[in-house]
Formats: C-alpha cells, structure tokens, sequence
C-alpha cells in the first residue's frame, strides 16, 4: 500500500471512531453516560464584595418549566432576545449577553448577568426560588444559598429521559476553608459543583449550598507572594554582589612587608 493511501486509511479509521464516540454519547444521555447532560446551570463567579458575574445556561422547556418563563418551547420557534432580555433585567440583575444553540432538538440559551449584590438577586423572577445570604465570620466570609420549589409549569412534547441534571457551581475568589458540596468536590482551588437530577428540581426537592471562604483573595495572596519572594531574591544577589566586591578587595590589599 502507497503511504499516501496508508495515511489516508488510518485518518478515516480515526475519523469514524471519533464519530463512533460521540454517537455513543449522545445515545447514553445524562447520569450513566459518557457526557453528562445538563438541561439547566447556573455558574456564578462570585467577588468578596458580594458582587457577582452570573451564566445561566438552560434549554428553553426548561426555563418554561422551572421557573416559569413565558417563552415558546416549540423547536422550530425564533428565540427572542429581546423577551429574554425582559424577563432576566431587573433591579438586582443587568443582562450582559444572551448566546443560543441547538441540542437533542431543543434550543438552549445563555444569559451572562452582572450583580451587584448577590444577596439581592433572589428578587428576580428567574432566581426566586433561591435565597442567598452573605455573612462575615471572624476572618470567613460564608456564602449560603436555598433553593425551594420549582415553578412546576408544564412543557408538553420534550423528550426528556429522566436522566438530566441541573447544576449550581461556584467559582470563589479565595481559599476555601468549608463547604457542603462533597468531600471530592473541590475543582481546580476554588471552584464548586452542586448537581441534582431534572426529576428533583422540578419536584421541589431542597438543595441547600454553603461555603466558607478567606476574606483574601487568591489574587492579592499570590501577588504578595510574588513580591516577597522577589524582595527576598534581591536581598541574597545584594548580599553574593556585597561578598564577591569584599573577597575581591581583600585579594587585591597588599600584605605585610
């Protein structure tokens, strides 16, 4: 066989396992499968004033359905940004962008918002089945969010299979001392993950997320590290320079007579 054909043989063979793969995991869904599948997120990047960058990352049937949004679930319906727009602005939250894509025949969104005071935002129809309280702890700042019951609105014809999951994460500013989301939870530092099934969310189940972190961020200790050990680099080449120019003076004195 001609090495070109060889080669061509073997990225075609390589072209139909990836294809193989992501088959797979598309047919195995959520829990059990290769990709988990979420149907709803909230990822919220939270700062030690209490402000917050928010993404909610949703199918439609599940905004509709969850939190009771009036928005078309139809597949073949146009999204309408402005609508998302509406019902996501308020006092408490400033919509930033709105993204969209399709999957498993359903249209999905995302909703980046600005907060400046998280504890506020549970005034906002999307976020009002959740409570958010901030207290200050000797040197902690501890984070507590509640969620209670979904909106419970029903969404005919989407296929869901029981097996999707909701997801509430936190990315934190600075070391985290506590929090209630799993022994092996803890993601690169400071981020954290509280997962349910769709099935629990929409019956309400209660989720509770508690974390405990420094009141320094990971930002200023690293920078105060880099600058101590900078000073301290400094101090010993001042003090090898301060002993090659003494050796070098004592070699060059004359001795005695």
């Amino acid at each position: 066989m001609l090495p070109g054909v060889r080669h061509l043989v073997r990225l075609l063979l390589l072209l139909a396992f990836a294809a193989l793969v992501l088959a797979s995991a598309s047919a195995c869904g959520g829990g059990g499968g290769l990709v988990k599948q979420y149907e709803y997120e909230e990822d919220v990047y939270l700062s030690l004033d209490g402000s917050a960058t928010i993404y909610v990352n949703a199918s439609i049937p599940a905004l509709v359905n969850l939190r009771g949004l009036d928005l078309k679930t139809s597949p073949t319906a146009l999204l309408d940004r402005a609508k998302i727009r509406e019902l996501f602005s308020s006092s408490a939250a400033h919509v930033v962008r709105i993204s969209s894509w399709r999957r498993l025949g359903r249209r999905f969104v995302q909703v980046r918002l600005a907060v400046d005071d998280i504890t506020k935002l549970g005034s906002a129809l999307p976020f009002a089945w959740s409570t958010y309280r901030i207290d200050h702890r000797d040197d902690q700042m501890i984070y507590r969010q509640v969620l209670g019951a979904s909106a419970g609105t029903p969404v005919p014809d989407v296929s869901w299979k029981g097996s999707e999951l909701v997801a509430f994460r936190l990315h934190l500013p600075s070391r985290v001392r506590y929090h209630n989301a799993g022994a092996d939870n803890l993601k690169r530092g400071n981020i954290l993950v509280w997962e349910q099934a769709l099935a629990d969310r929409q019956a309400g189940t209660s989720l509770e997320i508690e974390a405990r972190i420094e009141q320094t961020s990971i930002l200023y200790s690293t920078l105060m590290l880099f600058l101590v050990s900078g000073a301290l680099a400094m101090t010993v080449l001042a003090l090898i320079i301060w002993w090659v120019v003494r050796k070098g003076k004592a070699s060059a004195s004359p001795g005695p007579a």
